[in-house]
């Protein structure tokens, strides 16, 4: 998926694509030292190109970062669908994350200059990871730009991903960027032991083929995905026993999804990917979840398969059992509701011989 093309001075420029993500099993346990499983998706991706340049240039988008308007209401629409944010200040944020993450760790960079520029087809609000996406692709090409990517393990790339976010007040896990950085299908271990002592989870990178057959349901204008968690992680840190006994049950899921993958054990993923919305549930309440993201999940349990939320909201992840007969049951009760119902692409690893000898 990476490419290297040619800039208009016939240097070398680098592209690097990252790949929406599903939070397949176990999430949102990632941010309670928990467990998941997730993979990146072909339907959807963010890709950053890097030229050399003179100058260091961030290049605003035409459309995610439109600074022009046709009238004042033209602008007020605007901020209203789309919010104040665009891709900029995400590929500012990487580019002081990961020079300051260079300057601490003694590596040495060259002092030469580069223009960045991004694109994304990933919906936004959907709880594909839109956002981190965009970063990733961008530290991708940092990697290559100054020839770190042997320098920079592999396991700590996501937290450098996370931190560029954080700099930004958005609130979230490893999972996604962990799921972005490897590619394809990773089971994940965000331990409290593994989090102390090494700073990062224990990453496992799955078969893709393990994977069943599996469908995407999201809205067009889907709600905010960002602001879920606030509540339960309080909760959470404040030693409600309810919420730190579901989400440790939410954690077991990937556990034992990852033995239902490996046996191909299709009606145990139904079961898992149930429950694991209904903790979900039990834990945020409707409110929180928001009743256009319900009924995404509830659309599919209409027709018998297993339904529950790529992320946060915003997209549902879902399991038809029964094979293409149930797909279409599904592919109606979708269009009557106004959702927008596509297979699944699952997106192979990305990982080249130069990251996977940083594993070390």
């Amino acid at each position: 998926m990476d490419q290297d093309l040619k800039s208009t001075t016939g240097t070398a420029a680098i592209e690097h694509r990252s790949f929406a993500r599903i939070g397949f099993l176990g999430n949102p346990s990632d941010v309670y030292f928990g467990r998941t499983i997730s993979f990146t998706i072909g339907n959807f991706w963010a890709s950053v190109k890097l030229e050399p340049s003179e100058h260091v240039i961030i290049k605003p988008h035409p459309f995610h970062d439109l600074v022009q308007f046709n009238s004042l209401d033209h602008l007020l629409n605007r901020l209203e669908n789309e919010g104040y944010y665009g891709g900029v200040r995400l590929l500012m944020a990487i580019c002081k994350v990961f020079r300051n993450y260079c300057k601490d760790n003694a590596i040495q960079l060259h002092q030469r200059n580069f223009t960045l520029y991004y694109n994304t087809n990933i919906p936004r609000q959907t709880g594909l990871s839109g956002s981190s996406a965009i970063v990733s692709a961008a530290l991708s090409c940092l990697l290559d730009f100054y020839n770190v990517r042997h320098l920079i393990k592999l396991q700590v790339r996501p937290n450098l991903v996370l931190n560029a976010e954080k700099e930004l007040g958005i609130v979230a896990g490893l999972q996604d960027r962990v799921a972005q950085v490897y590619g394809g299908l990773v089971h994940m271990d965000f331990s409290k032991e593994h989090m102390d002592k090494l700073g990062h989870g224990i990453y496992t990178p799955m078969d893709i083929t393990l994977l069943p057959p599996l469908h995407l349901i999201y809205a067009e204008n889907p709600s905010d995905s960002g602001k879920v968690h606030s509540r339960v992680r309080q909760r959470w840190l404040d030693g409600d026993e309810l919420i730190i006994t579901s989400m440790e049950e939410v954690g077991k899921l990937a556990e034992e999804g990852r033995t239902a993958l490996l046996e191909k054990d299709h009606s145990k993923l139904v079961q898992l990917m149930n429950r694991n919305f209904d903790l979900r549930r039990k834990m945020f309440g409707d409110e929180c979840l928001g009743a256009m993201n319900i009924e995404m999940v509830e659309v599919a349990r209409r027709v018998g398969a297993a339904s529950k939320f790529t992320g946060s909201g915003g997209a549902v992840v879902v399991f038809c059992p029964e094979g293409p007969s149930q797909v279409k049951l599904l592919e109606e009760e979708c269009k009557k509701s106004g959702f927008i119902l596509e297979p699944v692409k699952i997106a192979p690893s990305c990982l080249n011989d130069s990251d996977i000898q940083s594993l070390g």
